[in-house]
């Protein structure tokens, strides 16, 4: 049986980005875990993820949760250097 950190050890995002994506859809960490692995397999999941943080850091803020808010901008940080938007390239 795979214990927690072996499902995170897996990913190619670290616990932040897996636990946002977790918050974001409203899904356990491992879901979000085995998520996080397709959203990188294409550029629009990569894009998805960064709105999923995104739109998590102004719920925060919404809500007054500006600790939240500021361990997502840190995880956002993070997701930008690993993870960057994709740039458009010409078909």
């Amino acid at each position: 049986m795979l214990s927690m950190q072996d499902v995170l050890d897996y990913c190619d995002l670290d616990t932040g980005e897996i636990e946002a994506i977790a918050e974001h859809e409203h899904i356990p960490v491992t879901v979000a875990a085995e998520l996080s692995e397709v959203l990188l397999c294409s550029p629009e999941g990569v894009c998805r993820l960064h709105s999923m943080i995104i739109e998590n850091m102004a719920h925060a803020l919404e809500c007054g949760r500006y600790d939240r808010a500021q361990d997502l901008s840190k995880t956002y940080q993070h997701l930008q250097r690993t993870h960057p938007i994709p740039s458009a390239t010409p078909t």
